[in-house]
């Protein structure tokens, strides 16, 4: 029973650390997160940070957190802002990439270890910015939508981008590239076909089963097999829960799931997620790379916030509304951490300079939450787009 221990002190730590977040004028995602460095083994280590239990229902916390921002996603605003959103997950591949391969060089890294390095700083996450964007209720505005736009589009080019990097570095299996892309092709033809002609009729039917919440039973069956459909296509869960969410929102279902999904996502499963982030922090180490750490973790605030920014500037947004996009997409979060943990065991990374892309990662999420407040608190309520 020890993990009903830790799941009544993550939910309690979180929801406090968030109430005080708020009280000094921050998002409450960034106590949220506080709370799992304070609660993990870099502080006063009372969570297991390997605990399976920690795992799964953070997995399911992110990828319900996803669906939820599908759910509110405006369809028409996506379509609307195609250009864009492509525009700023190009930039905030190419600047990064190029920001996090130098940084390496400098330090003396090799040519493939510094490759990485660049590969590694294109990740993007926005399970973060998402819960920020919610909370300030911009999750619907042109910069809102054009961020989570960016990062699904961010999130293929990174898995394209690190599998052929592996397969022609030697540490993974060949591989056909035209194959690798037109799996990613094949999961979006079957998500939109699916999204038409199946998910409202699954919707319609199975809400009628003589049973208790059978509405938000299937929404969950959705939201979890287009999820397991990413995965098994070569891409991040999120994405497929992100899908589903825009897929039911279409339905006339859409504020009934909304409204039964919120006390699940958010007492439960969403906290102890954002935990698990804080969870991986150590400090172990980290004296001797503390130079290295500031140095990266600059970088990689700066290229994707340089990045994101001038793909939305190119593309019709004003300044301010750029300064918005390119916070958003600062946040490495649990992406960069799957694809640090890959690297390490493909050799890519050397074990003694994980802590330190940890450390890393954490930073960029930390900040991610203040910087979109206070770039947010200046703009139009609206989220209008201004120069």
């Amino acid at each position: 029973m020890e993990f009903i221990l830790e799941l009544a002190i993550m939910i309690a730590a979180t929801k406090i650390a968030g109430h005080l977040s708020v009280r000094i004028g921050q998002p409450a995602v960034l106590g949220e997160l506080i709370a799992g460095i304070l609660f993990g083994p870099a502080v006063f280590g009372l969570i297991d940070a390997d605990s399976s239990f920690i795992h799964y229902f953070a997995e399911i916390g992110v990828l319900l957190l996803m669906f939820a921002a599908g759910l509110e996603t405006d369809l028409d605003q996506l379509r609307r802002n195609w250009k864009p959103a492509f525009a700023v997950a190009v930039g905030g591949i190419i600047v990064p990439f190029i920001g996090g391969y130098a940084a390496a060089a400098a330090f003396g890294f090799g040519q493939t270890y510094a490759l990485f390095f660049g590969v590694l700083f294109c990740a993007t996450s926005v399970s973060i910015s998402v819960q920020v964007l919610k909370e300030m209720n911009r999750l619907g505005s042109r910069e809102g939508t054009t961020i989570l736009g960016a990062a699904v589009v961010d999130d293929v080019l990174v898995v394209v981008l690190l599998a052929v990097m592996m397969s022609m570095l030697g540490s993974g299996e060949q591989i056909s590239l035209g194959w690798l892309i037109g799996k990613k092709v094949l999961f979006f033809i079957i998500v939109v076909l699916a999204s038409i002609y199946l998910v409202p009729l699954a919707m319609k039917w199975l809400s009628k089963l003589k049973v208790t919440e059978p509405l938000i039973g299937v929404a969950l069956v959705v939201c979890f097999g287009f999820a397991y459909f990413a995965d098994y296509m070569g891409m991040a869960g999120i994405i497929g829960s992100f899908a589903a969410g825009i897929a039911i929102s279409q339905t006339p279902f859409r504020h009934q799931v909304e409204h039964k999904l919120e006390p699940i996502t958010y007492g439960v499963f969403v906290p102890v997620f954002f935990v698990s982030i804080g969870l991986n922090v150590s400090f172990e180490g980290l004296g001797s790379q503390l130079g290295f750490v500031i140095v990266i973790s600059a970088v990689a605030v700066v290229t994707k916030l340089l990045g994101g920014g001038l793909g939305a500037r190119l593309t019709g947004f004003g300044r301010r509304s750029s300064l918005a996009v390119g916070t958003g997409m600062i946040s490495r979060g649990e992406v960069a951490l799957i694809i640090a943990s890959t690297g390490l065991q493909a050799g890519l990374l050397l074990e003694q300079y994980f802590t330190s892309v940890i450390i890393m990662v954490m930073v960029t999420t930390l900040v991610t939450p203040p910087l979109l407040k206070a770039v947010f608190s200046r703009m139009p309520e609206e989220g209008v787009s201004r120069s």
